[in-house]
C-alpha cells in the first residue's frame, strides 16, 4: 500500500502467514502478503520497501542482511497476532478497518446508490456507509462480521 502509512511499520508476511495479513490489515497496519517468486524476492521487496518480515521459516535468521524480521512461533493466527502487537506495541484505535484487508489498500467511502447492484438488497436496505477499495474493488460495511473482528482483535490485545 503506498496511499499512505498510518504508523511507519510496514509488514511483509510470507506464504505461511496469510491469514495474519488479513489481520493486520483489519488492524490498519500495511502488511504485504509475499506469496511467490521465492526467498530472494521477498527479502529484496523487504529491503526495497523497507518492511519488517514476517515469517515462519527459521532460515532467514541465518541471512546477514536481513535486520528487520519477526519470527512467527505458532501456527495459530490468534497467537500469531498476539505475538506481532506485543513485539511491535501495536495500537488500533483509530486506524481498525481502513485498509482492504484483501489487497492492502486504503479504503474509501462510496455512495450508496453507486454500489447498489454490488451487493444483497437486505445489505442495502440495512446499512448506510459503505466503503471500497479503488484496487480490488471490494465493498465493506459494519455489519456483523465486523463485530466479530473486533471481538477477535480486542481478545488479542487485552
Amino acid at each position: 500500500m503506498n496511499d499512505e502509512n498510518h504508523s511507519g511499520i510496514r509488514f511483509i508476511a510470507d506464504e505461511m502467514l496469510g491469514r495474519l495479513a488479513r489481520w493486520l490489515r483489519a488492524m490498519g497496519y500495511d502488511t504485504v502478503y509475499y506469496n511467490g517468486g521465492g526467498d530472494n524476492g521477498l527479502v529484496q521487496q523487504a529491503l526495497t520497501e523497507d518492511r519488517i518480515i514476517l515469517t515462519r521459516d527459521t532460515h532467514f535468521l541465518e541471512r546477514k542482511m536481513v535486520k528487520k524480521i519477526a519470527l512467527i512461533r505458532s501456527d495459530k493466527p490468534k497467537e500469531q497476532l498476539r505475538q506481532v502487537v506485543g513485539e511491535f506495541d501495536l495500537k488500533f484505535d483509530n486506524r481498525l478497518f481502513t485498509l482492504c484487508i484483501m489487497c492492502n489498500h486504503k479504503v474509501f467511502p462510496v455512495e450508496k446508490e453507486k454500489i447498489r447492484d454490488r451487493i444483497h438488497e437486505y445489505t442495502f436496505l440495512t446499512y448506510d456507509s459503505f466503503y471500497e477499495c479503488p484496487c480490488c474493488k471490494r465493498i465493506y460495511w459494519a455489519g456483523t462480521h465486523k463485530d466479530n473482528m473486533l471481538e477477535f482483535i480486542n481478545s488479542v490485545v487485552s
